[in-house]
Order: structure tokens, then C-alpha cells, then sequence
């Protein structure tokens, strides 16, 4: 009984670890703001298992975190969405609202409040994991009178665990 208990408490996290991924990315940064400083950025997310899942939708909550050469740091959390194109490539989206840091002046994007949105176009590895090729953006969505904003476009890679 031990056993048969074991076994399937490990099944079952093994399916629900199933799923889930870290993303590294790496791009560059453009401020939309003219005395802002444009620049390297390095990106690194992760994606929890979906809760939802149908033919070629799924979708699941994430944690990202964005650093630029200057050390300007973006941190937010939202929903992920995975679109399956065909057998290999995938649309892939998503929307995390977070915390921004400037870490100069030159770089204020108008408050600490930041929502980073994500499109992405990727393909399917044979080991299973993933490139894709995402553009962000950032903003306070107006939540504040000084809204610039920073579109990024980052080459990404998905190790699925």
C-alpha cells in the first residue's frame, strides 16, 4: 500500500511539474522617451504548468524579470498564453503587470508601476524545448501623466521541465 501510495504521489507531481519552463532571453531595449538611453537588455521568466489547456491553446500564470545594461529592472507576474501554429511553431503572448526601478533618471518611464506585454513567434526544438523570437512593451497604461514607455525585442530560449 506504501508503495502503490508512493508511486502515485510521484506520478501525479510528475504531471503537474510537466509543463512548466524557464526563459532566457536576451535583445535590446528602446525607449521611446528622445533623453533616454536605448540599450542591451537580458530577460528571465518563469512559466508554471497551464491551467488551461485545449487543441492549441494553453494558458498558465508567470513571474518575469527584466534587467537592462544600466540596471533599470522591471519584475512583474500575469497570465501566459501558448498558441500551437502547427506541429513545431507557436505564437506565444502574455501580460505582467509588475514593478519597474529606474535606475537613472534618463530612463523614467513615468512611475514604478509597469505592465510589460509580450508577442512572440517560436519554434520547437526535438529535445522539446524552445526559440522564439518575442517583442515586449512597457507602460503604465496612464496611470500616470508621463507615460513613454520601452519596446524590447528579445531573441528567447525555453527549457521545459
Amino acid at each position: 500500500m506504501k508503495t502503490l501510495f508512493l508511486m502515485s504521489t510521484l506520478l501525479a507531481t510528475t504531471t503537474m511539474a510537466h509543463g512548466q519552463s524557464i526563459v532566457l532571453g536576451a535583445g535590446y531595449a528602446d525607449f521611446t522617451h528622445t533623453s533616454s538611453n536605448d540599450q542591451a537588455v537580458v530577460s528571465l521568466e518563469y512559466q508554471h504548468s497551464p491551467f488551461h489547456e485545449a487543441t492549441r491553446l494553453s494558458a498558465g500564470w508567470g513571474v518575469a524579470l527584466t534587467v537592462d545594461a544600466d540596471a533599470d529592472t522591471h519584475i512583474g507576474a500575469g497570465l501566459v498564453g501558448l498558441y500551437t501554429i502547427s506541429d513545431r511553431w507557436f505564437a506565444e503572448a502574455s501580460v505582467m503587470p509588475g514593478y519597474y526601478n529606474a535606475s537613472n533618471d534618463d530612463n523614467d518611464l513615468g512611475g514604478n508601476f509597469q505592465i510589460r506585454s509580450l508577442f512572440g513567434i517560436g519554434y520547437a526544438l526535438e529535445n522539446g524545448n524552445k526559440l522564439s523570437l518575442a517583442i515586449t512593451h512597457n507602460s503604465n497604461a496612464s496611470t500616470d501623466s508621463f507615460n513613454p514607455g520601452v519596446n524590447s525585442v528579445f531573441m528567447r530560449y525555453h527549457y521545459g521541465f
